[in-house]
């Protein structure tokens, strides 16, 4: 998996332990099932980026699209 792919992920597991929900608490917010949310915080396998999009709208947060800095 990408370097800032699991960054990403790190900063969203964050956000969900700051905001006290569980996996099961945060997969009935973002309209998916617990087990989606276990897989991506085990970073084994790329996400998709619908599912990124909606767990970052579920925690309130937004996914940008920044240049890379040369």
């Amino acid at each position: 998996m990408p370097e800032n792919c699991t960054a990403l992920i790190d900063q969203l597991i964050a956000e969900r332990h700051r905001q006290g929900k569980t996996q099961r608490q945060l997969a009935q917010d973002a309209q998916l099932t617990q087990s989606v949310i276990a897989r991506l915080e085990s970073k084994k396998a790329t996400p998709q980026l619908d599912t990124l999009l909606k767990v970052a709208a579920a925690l309130g947060c937004n996914l940008a699209i920044v240049p890379a800095a040369l």
